[in-house]
């Protein structure tokens, strides 16, 4: 579903924001160690259909400052959000017409061994909640790609997508990324 990115005034929105959490794995009963879990939430930014930006954990915030990282969790230790993207629609350099945001699993657990994951889209000014998506048995692979906000027509719209790939950093989810900015 592709939703325009207005509030309930018929205001266009500017500001998003990415929020992915889950718990940190559980100790081993037999040798007492834990497994470490390390989900990733990331930005690409695209003008048509060429990368020209990535947010993620290598590289907190867009060359434009549009865009930001607020924090790598290597755990999921914690209440709530454990990793958190901002964007500032208004901000965005103007040849970025596609932000498709993007889960991965660095550490190369699937989904299904994951316990309380979950991601969702924000619109930050009146926070409420575009899309979420429980990843905790969410199938066999590595990566979601969460949903893209695009801009047509002098508006950004935003399209929830929710598709499974394999991939344990943003750089692998490259090439399977096709379908999702044409």
């Amino acid at each position: 579903m592709r939703t325009e990115l207005r509030d309930d005034r018929g205001v266009p929105l500017e500001h998003v924001t990415v929020a992915l959490g889950w718990d940190p794995a559980t100790r081993s009963r037999f040798f007492g160690r834990r497994e470490e879990i390390d989900l990733n939430v990331a930005a690409l930014l695209f003008a048509a259909d060429r990368l020209v930006d990535v947010v993620y954990h290598e590289q907190l915030s867009s060359t434009d400052g549009a865009v930001r990282l607020h924090g790598d969790s290597i755990t999921g230790e914690g209440e709530g959000d454990d990793e958190i993207i901002s964007v500032d629609l208004s901000r965005l350099a103007a040849q970025v017409t596609t932000v498709l945001f993007l889960i991965t699993c660095y550490t190369g657990q699937t989904f299904e061994r994951i316990a309380n994951a979950y991601c969702r889209v924000i619109d930050t000014v009146a926070g409420t909640q575009l899309a979420r998506h429980e990843l905790t048995g969410g199938g066999s692979h590595t990566g979601l790609v969460l949903g893209r906000v695009r801009r047509t027509e002098g508006a950004w719209h935003f399209q929830d997508v929710g598709a499974g790939l394999r991939a344990r950093h943003p750089i692998e989810a490259i090439p399977q990324l096709g379908p999702f900015i044409e």
